[in-house]
């Protein structure tokens, strides 16, 4: 699919600048086409590993029946969000990237994927209580959902861009 260009395309970020929004960032917003062909849009905790989103969740639910039924989504992420209110205006930098969602079926990409998520989120834990959760939380409950990205973009305020300058 062809995705429609920036329209301010002078404020887009370049890949290694929307790339580290991705991994600075520690929530995101999920959005699917949910039931009755109504958007739904769902806060959570991701990780951006290996050119991919991934995030965890329950095995059933509506976030499961939306990409069980249309596997299209975009994701966004809001690295600055300053209210400037002297200028009637917010200086902003964020990131979104479309793609299509999958369940993750391959056990070795799962617990990457796991493990990624323990390293952002739990960086001093060790390996031991990593395996530790993953047996008590029931691993065999839970649910890797992989966003394979086929566009990312990145956006800050125009006010940035001049304080760069």
């Amino acid at each position: 699919m062809d995705f429609r260009p920036m329209r301010r395309g002078r404020q887009a970020l370049d890949q290694a600048e929307t790339e580290a929004i991705l991994c600075r960032g520690t929530a995101g917003t999920l959005a699917l086409l949910g039931d009755g062909g109504w958007p739904y849009a769902v806060p959570l905790s991701y990780v951006y590993h290996s050119g991919r989103i991934y995030f965890h969740c329950a095995k059933s639910g509506h976030k499961i029946d939306a990409i069980r039924t249309c596997d299209k989504a975009s994701f966004c992420v809001i690295d600055k969000n300053e209210i400037v209110p002297a200028e009637f205006t917010t200086y902003y930098r964020s990131a979104i990237v479309f793609g299509r969602a999958r369940i993750v079926e391959d056990e070795a990409e799962r617990m990457e994927a796991m493990r990624a998520l323990a390293a952002k989120y739990s960086p001093k834990e060790s390996e031991d209580s990593f395996r530790i959760e993953m047996k008590v939380s029931g691993s065999a409950s839970l649910c890797v959902v992989a966003l394979d990205i086929e566009l990312m973009s990145g956006k800050q305020a125009k006010e940035l861009i001049k304080k760069e300058e």
